[in-house]
């Protein structure tokens, strides 16, 4: 580390070492995960990472699985960032892009399908029937995901039809969720997590609406281990479920 008269500068040499130090961190730490599974070949720590929408299901489903199989224990990582599976920073993880990594294993488990929903207060102020045509959408309010996260099929969906008006935005879909209900606009979301919200309706629209594919991500050395491949068969079943 330098200091200089515009401030505290890292050397390249120095952040290669912490490069080198995180690659450490997640080897050990993965190595942890493995020697934890020796009292049963179905236990010990199964990390997963997956993105703020699968959080319910997935933790109702490992939850389950629990019951089944006591000796397994969970860390679930919600995350907006792809971590490195290559890199044993996780076991598993689900995604909505693919890997271009050799190391991985990826499989297609299904699409999550989107729809516009809106409280019953707002349908009843300014959606009689529950339709949406498509030259309208400039005329109502939506709730959307704040300016980071534009390159999202949701908010790409919303520009490219005319959405201007956002009383209400957030990259939290917790917060996105709550001002829906609370009638402030119209909201693009996930089809299976918006039906397990009571509260919400359906809004039909004359627009054909966005998707995107998920994939199940784990390090191709983990296939035969046992605990991995239990969690990673649970998951494949539910998420295939969720989404069919």
């Amino acid at each position: 580390m330098r200091r200089g008269s515009t401030g505290t500068s890292i050397e390249p040499d120095a952040i290669e070492l912490v490069a080198l130090a995180e690659q450490l961190e997640n080897g050990l730490s993965a190595v942890r995960r493995d020697g934890g599974a020796a009292a049963s070949p179905v236990s010990g720590v199964v990390r997963i990472s997956a993105g703020e929408g699968f959080m319910r299901p997935l933790a109702q489903g490992l939850v389950d699985l629990r019951r089944d199989y006591e000796g397994l224990r969970f860390e679930v990582m919600s995350e907006t960032r792809l971590v490195d599976l290559s890199r044993r920073e996780a076991d598993i993880g689900i995604r909505t892009a693919r890997s271009s990594s050799p190391a991985l294993i990826e499989k297609s488990v299904g699409t999550f399908r989107y729809a516009l929903y809106a409280s019953r207060s707002y349908v009843e102020r300014r959606l009689r029937g529950g339709r949406l045509h498509g030259d309208e959408i400039p005329r109502h309010d939506f709730v959307g995901f704040d300016g980071s996260m534009s390159a999202l099929p949701q908010e790409r969906w919303l520009s490219a039809n005319g959405a201007t008006r956002f009383p209400f935005r957030s990259n939290s879909q917790d917060a996105q969720q709550v001002a829906v209900l609370r009638g402030e606009g119209i909201c693009l979301l996930a089809e299976p997590l918006a039906r397990a919200i009571e509260g919400l309706q359906r809004i039909e629209v004359d627009r054909e609406l966005p998707s995107t594919p998920v994939f199940l991500v784990f390090h191709r050395d983990l296939r035969r281990v046992p605990r991995v491949r239990v969690v990673v068969s649970a998951l494949e079943s539910a998420l295939r479920r969720g989404l069919a």
